[in-house]
């Protein structure tokens, strides 16, 4: 690859936002001088820019760009994350907390929550998220780096200023910006490829590879590929959005909250400057007026901005890569905000497409693999998020009774009666959830019917000394710890 003889790939990147950003940066800083990387975007086409809650995986691509946390935080204005309190989900006035970290502490037979479901048949037990670090630092509102990752974190951030900063990134890399719309997308009349975008100044941008980053259009997967969509609103029957921003009226939580509503879920995201708002909603159920005044009425502090209604379709291109062009973000598919995932698929995609980069031309076995793999990823996303809907006790609204009724895919509902049975959740190939699986389920109400025989090996003093030793430990831990805000003022200054 280091061979001078070899020409460079031409990258051509088309829209910015958060996954053309993070595409850039990933082009420019992992394959140097390889790739020449070009990104075209009009300044008069907005972006969606509410992708302001992550997962940790973020940390993981962060530490690949050598991307250095505190000055991340600082241009973004940043905040920990430790998870995330659903509210209002199991049934109305009852909550509980989905942290990134690991409940209790597994034997090789059986997991913590074999443990816990005898813990609290014999009273031995409190809450299931009693056991985890995260939610107990999340709900004491305190944070710290600790040693060897012990605790998992991700970020609330300024998705705006998210991709400015990557922008900056990329471009002190020597990436090229173009600021024009595209006009028309030029395919080669014997392979189907792209070949190159004409822009509305006249330019003719040629390039070997094209990451399609347009957004919900998908200008070039969608408009001039015709890859196909994939509808999954049967599942996922939320379709529409509005956001706004407000003044902080109080210090920030490392957590969001979402908090579910008549007809869909409402979204908290605290930053170090502001507050992020949103309702996510069925338009079935609730009309836009509606949805303005439902939000309006349960926000805090002044609004920054004007409510604006975002319209989404949740499902997935058929193939995220097709000939020689890569769709990322929202032009790929789109599963709604519930669980934080948009991020952590846009930089999975970057990834992937980074390990089998087609330096010898485009590979069609790299191109089956990748999208086998892509799928594999929205498919186990995809469950997870439709569980939370699914697996309730609302019966206040037709959208809840409708969520309660509605048929699930076959792969989640073998997971939901594998556990009710037996309390087992099992991790599939790299699938992203893990632990998190029990969380959600028990707090949405999931509670199973019995528990591995291993654990009555031990007897009720050992249980109990083992419950009561990991909540100990984990109080010590957090009483060490300090305040969020403060940790934050200390390290971001």
């Amino acid at each position: 690859m280091n061979d001078s003889s070899k020409q460079k790939k031409r990258v051509v990147i088309a829209g910015g936002g958060t996954a053309g950003w993070m595409a850039a940066a990933a082009f420019t800083r992992l394959l140097g001088k390889e790739v020449d990387v070009t990104l075209v975007e009009s300044s008069d086409i907005g972006t969606v820019g509410v992708g302001e809650a992550t997962i940790p995986t973020l940390v993981f691509f962060h530490k690949l760009l050598k991307i250095n946390e505190q000055e991340f935080m600082a241009a973004t204005n940043a905040t920990f994350k430790l998870g995330i309190n659903f509210e209002n989900w199991k049934d109305v006035d009852q909550a509980y907390f989905h942290a990134f970290g690991v409940t209790g502490k597994d034997c090789w037979a059986a997991g913590f929550q074999h443990f816990w479901l005898r813990g609290l048949k014999e009273g031995l037990a409190t809450d299931f998220g009693d056991y985890c670090l995260e939610r107990q630092s999340a709900q004491a509102n305190k944070f710290a780096h600790l040693p060897k990752n012990g605790l998992n974190y991700a970020f609330h951030m300024d998705a705006t200023k998210y991709a400015l900063f990557l922008r900056n990134l990329a471009e002190k890399e020597g990436l090229i910006r173009i600021d024009a719309k595209i006009a028309e997308v030029t395919l080669a009349e014997d392979s189907g490829f792209i070949e190159s975008l004409v822009l509305d100044n006249g330019q003719i941008l040629e390039g070997d590879i094209f990451i399609d980053c347009t957004g919900f259009k998908g200008l070039l997967i969608e408009k001039a590929l015709h890859t196909g969509y994939e509808d999954w609103s049967h599942w996922l029957p939320c379709d529409s959005a509005v956001a706004v921003q407000t003044e902080s009226v109080s210090t920030p939580v490392p957590y969001t909250r979402s908090i579910a509503r008549e007809a869909g879920w409402q979204w908290r995201i605290p930053l170090q400057n502001r507050v992020g708002n949103g309702l996510v909603f069925c338009s079935n159920y609730l009309s836009d007026d509606d949805a303005i005044s439902t939000l309006q009425a349960n926000i805090e502090g002044q609004p920054l901005t004007q409510p604006r209604i975002i319209r989404f379709r949740a499902g997935r291109r058929r193939k995220q890569w097709n000939k020689n062009c890569l769709a990322l973000g929202l032009a790929s598919g789109f599963l709604e905000p519930l669980e934080s995932t948009s991020i952590h698929l846009i930089q999975q995609g970057i990834v992937r497409f980074l390990r089998m980069f087609p330096v010898d031309g485009i590979v069609e076995e790299d191109v089956t693999e990748f999208n086998r793999q892509a799928d594999f990823d929205i498919e186990h996303i995809r469950d997870f998020i439709i569980l939370h809907y699914h697996v309730t006790n609302r019966t206040d609204s037709p959208f809840w009774r409708h969520c309660r009724q509605m048929e699930i895919p076959d792969s989640l509902s073998h997971r939901v009666e594998l556990f009710k049975k037996t309390a087992r959740v099992f991790r599939e190939g790299s699938e992203l959830f893990d632990d998190s699986w029990q969380q959600v389920m028990i707090g949405q109400g999931l509670m199973p019917d019995s528990y591995h025989p291993i654990v009555d090996t031990m007897s009720r003093q050992e249980l109990e000394a083992l419950l009561n030793g990991i909540s100990q430990s984990i109080s010590r831990t957090v009483d060490k710890l300090p305040p969020h805000q403060d940790y934050i003022a200390r390290y971001c200054s």
